[in-house]
């Protein structure tokens, strides 16, 4: 423990990611009575495959490397996204597979970590191309039940999407000819693949739902002084890809808070009156950046806009944003990590000391895996959610319904009901609002479970450590179960 004190302020030492995830895990288990093996078994991967797989493009053999990590078997299938990026490496999809367990037992989602990678830039290849490459990887993994519905199934991450997914699903089927469940070997599927109403926004929803949890505790705000609600909040989003646009769009447009800066890769935007988050993401998508958008203050280096004055910090892209560097002169009260590892332990350290509060990203990005585990449900169980239930809500309701109106009637002009009532009550719950509340419930009630630690022990003096010792206690308890 005390060389990773030094590498933690050590500002020409900067722990990586890896070291990072390690790090604030050393730092929750110090806290707990583990005994050795139990606490060395959670802390390993169990196992990483590399694989290196040629295909046939432009008239040449191109050769790529991916990964497919499982950190944690203590309940299965395991559950981990594949991103495509050319930073990917063992280290990065290890650490990424660790997150993933703590985040799974964090938000009682009943997997196990895992996560993998391919190197490569996508937007170097066009659609056939990528297709190809993602066959093959998918090929590779599917041989070795490394993608298979009762043990290891992925999901979207940074670089891919539904479309990946979706191939991904057939070249399942392809292999698998029998399997009824084969529909359940990937989620973030578009919809008419077997996919989910709400997944594509979950993670960003999810974001939002975490800060509304936050915001329904006056104590928790005061230790970040802040206080009200939600509406007018000065908020800073760092990448407007699939997660920070969600959490932006919903905060503006449902919460009122004010969007007054907005960080992508050619730069930054910042304006103290607030951004309209729908118009920058059409600009950007036409123009690959947020270069030349008007009304709004254009920042070439977008690391300055990290730090100015807002309420809330929402790190919505790359791991280590907020580093040793830049940390102590983040302003922010408030930080809600959307990305994973946007901040390092270092600069955790430093912010704590500072008085930030951050709401950690095993928490707070749990909306993807939350909404994925009721895709993977929905594809086992073959029915769409609300298909059984809806109309048989409706009905039950309209008799409600009938007896307001003759009340309506006998009253006259003494009582009436308001205008959209009657078509509000009447309307049966579909998949997409079922798919919200069980992700607005999981938010709340994986929030309770950490600020429950986070204020009733003395050692603990934030929201990550607690959120860690939520998450280990409950993979302990699994193993356990299993009689180890």
């Amino acid at each position: 423990m005390e060389v990773l004190a030094v590498n933690v302020n050590n500002t020409l030492n900067e722990p990586s990611f890896r070291e990072s995830v390690e790090i604030m895990f050393n730092r929750a288990v110090a806290l707990m009575d583990l005994p050795t093996g139990i606490e060395e078994k959670i802390r390993v991967c169990n196992s990483t495959y590399t694989v290196r797989f040629g295909v046939r493009l432009r008239g040449e053999m191109h050769t790529f490397t991916g990964y497919r990590s499982v950190h944690s078997e203590h309940m299965e299938p395991v559950k981990g996204g594949i991103r495509y990026a050319l930073a990917v490496d063992q280290d990065e999809v290890e650490a990424l597979a660790a997150l993933m367990t703590y985040k799974c037992a964090l938000v009682e989602a009943p997997f196990g970590g895992s996560k993998g990678g391919l190197c490569i830039d996508p937007r170097e290849w066009n659609e056939v191309e990528l297709e190809q490459i993602t066959r093959r990887f998918a090929f590779e993994l599917i041989k070795r039940d490394l993608i298979n519905p009762s043990q290891n199934v992925p999901a979207p991450d940074m670089g891919t999407g539904e479309r990946e997914m979706a191939w991904i699903a057939d070249q399942y089927r392809r292999m698998n000819t029998t399997d009824i469940n084969a529909a359940a070997c990937v989620t973030g599927k578009p919809r008419n693949a077997g996919g989910i109403a709400g997944r594509v926004e979950a993670t960003g929803r999810g974001v939002q739902y975490a800060l509304r949890e936050f915001f329904r505790h006056p104590e928790d705000m005061a230790i970040a002084k802040l206080s009200g609600t939600l509406k007018d909040k000065r908020v800073i989003v760092q990448g407007l890809g699939n997660v920070g646009y969600h959490a932006a769009k919903f905060l503006q447009e449902e919460d009122g808070s004010i969007i007054t800066g907005i960080i992508e890769r050619d730069g930054a935007l910042f304006n103290p009156n607030g951004l309209n988050v729908e118009k920058v993401r059409e600009w950007i998508v036409k123009h690959g950046g947020v270069s030349g958008y008007p009304d709004a203050t254009h920042h070439a280096e977008g690391s300055d806009v990290l730090e100015e004055e807002c309420d809330i910090l929402i790190p919505a892209a790359l791991e280590g944003v907020i580093n040793m560097g830049n940390a102590d002169r983040i302003k922010a009260p408030l930080i809600i990590e959307a990305a994973n590892g946007p901040v390092t332990a270092g600069a955790d350290e430093v912010l704590r000391n500072k008085g930030v509060v951050i709401i950690p990203d095993m928490y707070a990005n749990a909306g993807g895996v939350t909404v994925s585990y009721f895709e993977w449900v929905k594809n086992l169980s073959h029915i769409r959610f609300g298909r059984m239930g809806r109309r048989q809500e409706e009905a039950r309701h309209q008799l409600v319904i009938d007896e307001l109106s003759r009340l309506d009637e006998y009253l006259g002009d003494k009582w009436s009901m308001t205008p959209d009532f009657k078509e509000k009550y009447l309307r049966g719950a579909d998949e997409l609002e079922l798919v919200r509340s069980g992700l607005d419930d999981t938010m709340r009630t994986a929030y309770q479970s950490m600020r429950e630690i986070w204020h009733s022990r003395d050692d603990v003096q934030d929201l990550r450590t607690a959120a860690y010792l939520a998450a280990i206690d409950k993979v302990v308890q699994s193993y356990r179960a299993k009689g180890l």
